[in-house]
């Protein structure tokens, strides 16, 4: 069973044949796709594809481009909406200092929030990181001394100082399609030291299509390509690939049953 851990299938790419994207996905081998909520005030429409669907799960979350749209959102908000029996973890959320569609404070007070919802619940922190690392680091590591927490460095880019850091402190790392880009050497690089028991796959579809689909519109049955690449930076067979990561997807996820 191949897993695609980050999907954005309520995204509006996908409203003309969302239901032969998730049927593409089922018949390329993807047996559990992760929905994640890029604004709370979208959480009603990442959630309802996770109602209607075994194979589908969902998070609840801001992503950091959308902070400014809640920059009260509280604990509570969070803690209330992970209530929902489908929902397996919180965010997507972050600091991205390269668009700054955000304020930057806000951003950060905003992630904040996020880390203490993860903390108090239980549920595994999804993170997105974009020219943040010092920032990055100077919170986690801040919050980590306030209690631990599970997190993870979703389609990880940043530098491989932090990935160390994070790694010391327990994170998960998710890599996608980028990590086959011709240009993506460092990701490449970063990805061949992560830690072999923290690794799992994503698409992030509709974006970041991999080599051989790269321009197209990205889905979930094309998580098939990121697989390989994994396999192939770190000198895995395919099979182990898949065990590997999906072990890991589900030590990191542990809401899911697995199967």
């Amino acid at each position: 069973m191949l897993i695609d851990s980050h999907v954005n299938l309520h995204a509006p790419q996908f409203d003309e044949d969302r239901e032969d994207v998730i049927a593409r996905a089922r018949q390329s081998g993807v047996g559990l796709m992760l929905n994640i909520c890029d604004r709370v005030s979208n959480f009603d429409a990442c959630y309802q594809l996770a109602d209607d669907n075994a194979d589908i799960w969902a998070t609840v979350g801001t992503h950091p481009h959308e902070a400014k749209e809640n920059p009260d959102l509280t604990v509570a908000d969070l803690l209330k909406l992970a209530e929902r029996p489908k929902v397996v973890g919180i965010g997507e959320c972050g600091l991205d200092f390269h668009y700054d569609f955000s304020p930057r404070d806000i951003q950060a007070s905003v992630f904040r929030t996020h880390i203490i919802a993860a903390r108090e619940s239980g549920l595994p922190l999804v993170v997105h990181t974009r020219e943040a690392d010092e920032v990055m680091w100077e919170i986690l590591s801040d919050e980590h001394r306030n209690g631990a927490f599970k997190l993870l460095l979703h389609c990880y880019t940043s530098g491989a100082e932090l990935a160390k850091k994070a790694a010391d402190i327990g994170a998960w790392f998710s890599v996608s399609g980028i990590a086959s880009f011709k240009a993506a050497q460092d990701v490449r690089d970063i990805v061949a030291d992560m830690p072999a028991a923290k690794i799992i796959v994503e698409t992030d579809c509709p974006y970041l299509a991999p080599v051989p689909m790269r321009g197209r519109r990205n889905e979930p049955a094309y998580v098939t390509h990121v697989y390989d690449k994994v396999a192939d930076i770190r000198g895995w067979t395919r099979e182990d690939t898949i065990t590997r990561t999906n072990q890991s997807f589900f030590d990191l996820f542990d809401r899911i049953p697995q199967p």
